[in-house]
């Protein structure tokens, strides 16, 4: 954690202007709360395709109005070469969050989420080229990882990809790479595990499973596992994702123009993620107390196990995990119960 504690006191030494794209969604709008709370001044880009005003309204709410002065927004689409351009203009660093997640989404609609994660990213990339941000830093995925059977992941070694999104985000890790040999530019692709935390949302049809099930559990709605329950993943709470992209963001040039994985190296079984959360939620509602899942098919172009190696992160970076499952869990559950029963 030094070198996180010692990118925190410098940043609060030294306002750089940052450009958060996604900035109304949920990492987005967790990266914009930690630059505002340290001092930054921060461009927010969304569409609200995926992202929420409401998500940007706690943000307001949590860092108060001295520090949300130095927030502003542009209501844009990355599709927009025009939009890029105007967002990246006098920015220091670009955190690219802007994209259509989901799997299921991107078997269902391949030309969208190519149109958002291949055609997007590339006008961020040329748009960032032409403002000469010092770093851009975007959000890969671990979805690049494919077929490829060994485990934990370790980022020189990917397999053939399950799905269109897969495709779109290993195209993303392409385009940088061509632009850092083909223009100089310095960017570092962060291949996310199964991010989780506050102002994820639970609604919709390609929801993640945690913000899904949370809502199912405290609803008493029916809970569904794909498969046997077997399959796993590395989860990681949002404060490690934040953490990964400020160092990203920071670091020196040796480590620009490279991929890093941002996880714990820990699996966690869809079963095992299902008692924790009951386990948590049962205390204030009663009626899990013997909760029991639906377990359906599995789903199409999911793999079966994920773990990330982050001892290059670790090396490189600096990367070091604050928060394993099971404390993420307790903070995240907590940010549920209040304002999904506020909502009620």
């Amino acid at each position: 954690m030094n070198r996180f504690n010692d990118v925190q006191a410098q940043l609060r030494e030294t306002r750089h202007h940052w450009l958060v794209t996604g900035a109304a969604g949920f990492i987005g709008s967790n990266l914009v709360e930690a630059l505002l709370k340290l001092g930054q001044r921060v461009t927010g880009l969304d569409n609200f395709a995926t992202g929420h005003q409401h998500n940007l309204d706690q943000v307001r709410e949590l860092v108060g109005e001295q520090a949300w002065a130095n927030f502003s927004f542009i209501n844009g689409d990355i599709r927009q070469g025009a939009d890029c351009t105007r967002a990246c203009a006098g920015v220091d660093y670009v955190l690219h969050q802007a994209a259509l997640g989901s799997v299921s989404r991107s078997i269902d609609d391949p030309v969208a989420t190519n149109e958002t994660n291949v055609t997007g990213f590339l006008n961020m990339l040329v748009a960032a080229r032409d403002a000469k941000v010092k770093r851009f830093v975007y959000a890969a995925s671990s979805s690049t990882y494919g077929d490829h059977p060994a485990l934990p992941k370790v980022e020189t070694t990917i397999g053939n990809p399950l799905s269109p999104y897969a495709v779109t985000k290993y195209v993303n890790e392409l385009y940088a790479d061509v632009f850092a040999r083909t223009y100089g530019t310095e960017a570092i692709g962060l291949r996310y595990f199964n991010v989780f935390g506050p102002r994820q949302d639970p609604h919709g049809a390609y929801a993640a499973v945690i913000p899904q099930w949370v809502a199912a559990l405290i609803e008493g709605r029916t809970l569904r596992i794909n498969g046997d329950g077997e399959t796993s993943r590395d989860f990681c709470f949002i404060d490690n994702v934040i953490q990964a992209n400020l160092l990203a963001a920071t670091s020196a040039s040796e480590a620009a123009n490279q991929v890093y994985n941002v996880a714990l190296n820990e699996r966690t079984s869809l079963n095992q993620l299902h008692e924790m959360m009951r386990a948590i939620l049962v205390v204030q509602f009663p009626h899990l107390e013997n909760h029991k899942p639906d377990y359906v098919d599995f789903r199409a172009g999911d793999v079966r196990h994920s773990q990330a190696d982050i001892s290059k992160a670790q090396t490189m970076l600096g990367f070091a995990p604050t928060h394993r499952i099971d404390e993420g869990l307790q903070q995240a559950m907590a940010w549920y119960v209040r304002n999904l029963t506020q909502t009620k």
